[in-house]
């Protein structure tokens, strides 16, 4: 296979795999927050396995450590909410709510890196917003599912604008270890609160079923540890463009297999696809426009 062909396939599997993520949380039998704590715990054991047998640096300084930390609680928040919303509608609706996520990013952004809002982000946004709309008018029976996966999608755009600063002075490895080490910890700690006051159960820490851990070393080693390595293999021979538009099929993807493996339960109104195409529209339109802008910038200077 030609070499460029080969690495774009390997891309679209990777995002096949994120896309894979809420049907395997939903096939566990354990509660969404043990999901995020045995999934956090297992990729951060790997990751230290891999480190310490590759000998690379896990020192850093304390005040570093704390932001890696502080990002890894808001990371383990991201995948609560996002097995969360699966599970209380379906991984249709939770795929259509992470579609939000550049459109979260597009006002994240802008207050973190203190650069202006553009004008074409918010039109964009606006059209998010639109296919919002229309999909609560027609589904309004799945809006806690929705609500959920839009929560989930403003806290991925978080992390992923706060890594993107870490990844320019750091290890990406070592950033991952820490922040996988902290959203264990923190997850391990939420549990006993939240199955206590908001779930009044008396079993605090779920055990997985036989069948459970085949399903978490699936998720915490391929869509978590591979997933993530091999993506930033690939971002040496891709541009960060590619990658980016590629990634935007992982809702789509997701939606597919969804309805290839739970059938009718999956099925939704005209308007819920009408509203996904909608938001699909604007993630799209994102990054073609930004290279338009970009070309049309270098033509002015030439």
């Amino acid at each position: 296979m030609n070499p460029v062909l080969k690495d774009f396939a390997k891309l679209h599997f990777i995002v096949f795999l994120w896309g894979f993520t809420a049907i395997i949380g939903k096939e566990i039998s354990i509660s969404s927050a043990d999901v995020v704590m045995y999934r956090t715990g297992l990729a951060a054991l790997v990751l230290w396995a891999y480190l310490y047998v590759g000998k690379k640096g896990l020192r850093f300084p304390p005040n570093v450590i704390l932001k890696f930390s502080l990002t890894g609680l808001i990371i383990a928040t991201h995948w609560f909410l996002f097995f969360e919303s699966a599970r209380v509608s379906n991984v249709s609706v939770c795929l259509a709510g992470m579609a939000t996520t550049t459109f979260w990013t597009s006002l994240v952004e802008p207050l973190l890196t203190k650069r202006k809002v553009k004008l074409i982000e918010v039109l964009l946004g606006l059209m998010v917003i639109g296919g919002l709309y229309m999909i609560f008018r027609f589904e309004f029976n799945n809006a806690k599912g929705l609500v959920l996966a839009m929560g989930s999608a403003l806290m991925a755009a978080l992390f992923s604008v706060i890594n993107a600063g870490f990844a320019k002075q750091h290890s990406q490895y070592g950033i991952t270890f820490y922040e996988m080490l902290a959203a264990f910890i923190g997850t391990a700690i939420f549990i006993p609160f939240y199955k206590t006051y908001m779930l009044d159960s008396t079993v605090i820490y779920d055990i997985p079923l036989s069948e459970d851990w085949g399903l978490l070393l699936l998720l915490s080693i391929v869509c978590t540890v591979y997933a993530f390595s091999a993506s930033v293999e690939l971002m040496k021979r891709i541009s960060a463009f590619a990658v980016n538009l590629t990634v935007n099929m992982e809702p789509v993807y997701g939606i597919i297999m969804a309805l290839l493996i739970y059938g009718e339960s999956e099925e939704m109104s005209n308007g819920f696809y009408y509203g996904t195409m909608i938001i699909m529209a604007a993630v799209f339109s994102y990054p073609l426009i930004k290279r338009y802008q970009r070309r049309k910038l270098t033509e002015t200077k030439t």
